[in-house]
């Protein structure tokens, strides 16, 4: 039996696995997304704190 980190690298070596890293890539450039994600970092660090 395959690990699952196993399985996500046998995928991403795939012609629709390289396809949507290079699409995560793109959105990651995104300053939008960037600022997406540093928000939700932001909440759930202060909800840690509490």
């Amino acid at each position: 039996m395959t690990s699952m980190v196993d399985r996500i690298k046998d995928y991403l070596r795939t012609p629709k696995g390289q396809a949507h890293m290079e699409k995560a890539k793109t959105m990651a450039r995104d300053p939008r997304h960037q600022q997406k994600l540093r928000d939700l970092v932001n909440r759930w660090r202060a909800r840690r704190t509490h």
